[in-house]
């Protein structure tokens, strides 16, 4: 107001001033011309000089030294920015990509947040965020996040070349076709191992408890987004597995519990088991299908503590009595069906204590296509606990049989005769656990190691050569995956519990 007061003040006293040298040029006027004459030389040259001073400030302009044009900004804080990029504008040695610093300035404002969960995604990035969630993709099929600086595995998809390839949750990516990935973010890393169906892509797998890391190839294939598998398992009881939050899975959830009661189910064992989470929408619309109506759900807490409660929206279908199978690998919006089911329906957990995130994201599209995927939100089970890095620990535990945890074979490598590693006493643990006892379980490749391998290869229709490699691995790792399935513990008590509900 004040600068706006003198300026007014300022014009006034012009104008005034104005007034009374027009009238002195009158009276003048009616004396003599002698001033009249004099006065328009000086208007002359005072407008010669003008035109000069113009005309070098603008040579000044076009000739001098190029000078950076700071934009202007009422935000104090964005100074040392712009002062930055001004700086590097014009004292960098090489030609700048204005797009990509700027890109890179948005990137580091959010790495700087110390968030796994909050990311900047390139217009390439933003496309595979859009497609994980809403449609196919084609790559390996495994959800991945960044945890204390590594790539980890959150859980490989169910069917994938991943889960075929033996990755497990929490398993550390290092690299991907010898390229580091340390210091990415997990948008950073799709990018990365995502690729054309029927590609090969090398990944270097450390598993935590293991000594030295196993570099695995996979075959790109495409991953179709179904997130719904159901099945009867016996005695009226149905088993179904969700295995993320996808657009249509509650959709496809209730039509398949509505096919399985047709069937005879009396009981249910939903699996959330290795599930990654996904859409809240879908996370609360299952719920609302096993949480009596007005019932919690979650509540979400926001930055000043405000905190909104969402309720079941549905009756809850006690028709049948409910089991809830999780695990390490279970994060995000399966915690938050398995957390309302627990403390609003009364529902027993079984498995393992679920993976801990309790922090709810949204994302923002810009012009260009690009996307910010940030954390708004934490939130809270029905009895308001955060469970943010500590996961939901279940009624009951149990763990898979320890074979379930070994290390994972490249089939690339040649084991044989002789061979000394890991990978060679991995092996053996496998071919005892299948039934071919190789009579030693310490890596060294011997002679009744070779005749297990020879005997397995035979059994599967293999080339009996007694060499682990290609084929013969890819198949040894596969019929330990079916083992587990037949032989999964977690389950068998699930079903266990069950029938104490259902009597």
């Amino acid at each position: 107001m004040k600068v706006v007061k003198a300026l007014d003040e300022q014009n006034v006293e012009q104008e005034h001033n104005e007034q009374e040298h027009n009238e002195q040029e009158h009276v003048t006027d009616k004396k003599t011309g002698y001033v009249n004459i004099k006065k328009f030389h000086f208007i002359l040259i005072l407008f010669f000089l003008v035109l000069l001073s113009t005309g070098i400030t603008t040579f000044a302009l076009s000739f001098g030294e190029e000078k950076v044009i700071t934009v202007g900004t009422e935000r104090s804080e964005f100074d040392k920015l712009y002062a930055a990029y001004d700086t590097l504008k014009s004292g960098y040695f090489e030609e700048l990509d204005q797009k990509k610093l700027i890109n890179g300035a948005i990137d580091g404002m959010v790495k700087a947040l110390d968030d796994p969960y909050t990311d900047y995604m390139s217009v390439e990035e933003a496309e595979n965020f859009h497609s994980s969630i809403n449609s196919s993709f084609q790559g390996i099929g495994a959800e991945i996040q960044e945890k204390d600086g590594h790539i980890t595995i959150v859980s490989p998809i169910k069917g994938s070349p991943a889960e075929k390839a033996g990755l497990k949750p929490n398993d550390i990516i290092t690299s991907v076709d010898g390229k580091s990935l340390q210091g990415m973010t997990s948008t950073e890393a799709v990018t990365i191992i995502r690729g054309k169906k029927g590609t090969k892509v090398e990944l270097t797998i450390q598993r935590p408890g293991t000594d030295a890391p196993v570099k695995v190839s996979i075959i790109r294939d495409d991953i179709p987004i179904e997130t719904v598998y159901g099945e009867m398992v016996g005695d009226g009881i149905a088993k179904v597995q969700v295995t993320s939050f996808s657009t249509n899975t509650s959709k496809d959830l209730a039509a398949k519990l509505n096919e399985l009661q047709k069937e005879g189910m009396k009981g249910l064992v939903l699996d959330l088991r290795q599930n990654p989470g996904g859409l809240l929408e879908e996370a609360i619309s299952i719920s609302s299908m096993f949480v009596p109506k007005g019932k919690l759900i979650l509540k979400v807490e926001d930055r000043n503590g405000k905190t909104e409660e969402y309720p079941s929206q549905n009756d809850g279908n006690s028709d049948f009595p409910l089991v809830v199978l999780i695990d390490k690998g279970s994060a995000s919006a399966s915690e938050i069906l398995a957390g309302a089911v627990s403390e609003s329906a009364g529902v027993k957990l079984v498995g393992e204590t679920s993976f801990g995130k309790g922090t709810v994201q949204t994302a923002k599209d810009f012009p260009d296509k690009s996307n910010i995927k940030f954390t708004t939100a934490k939130w809270l089970t029905p009895n308001g606990n955060w469970i943010h890095k500590k996961g939901i620990k279940p009624d009951f535990e149990v763990s898979l049989p320890e074979y379930a945890s070994l290390p994972i074979i490249n089939p690339d490598k040649e084991l044989k005769l002789s061979s000394s590693s890991t990978e060679v006493e991995s092996a053996q643990k496998m071919l005892k656990a299948i039934g071919f006892d190789a009579g030693r379980e310490d890596g060294f490749f011997d002679e009744k190691t070779q005749a297990a391998v020879s005997s397995f290869q035979t059994a599967n229709n293999l080339p009996a050569d007694g060499v682990l490699k290609g084929d013969s691995t890819m198949k040894l790792m596969e019929k330990l995956r079916e083992l587990i399935e037949t032989n999964d513990t977690q389950l068998q008590k699930a079903i266990e519990v069950l029938k104490e509900e259902m009597k």
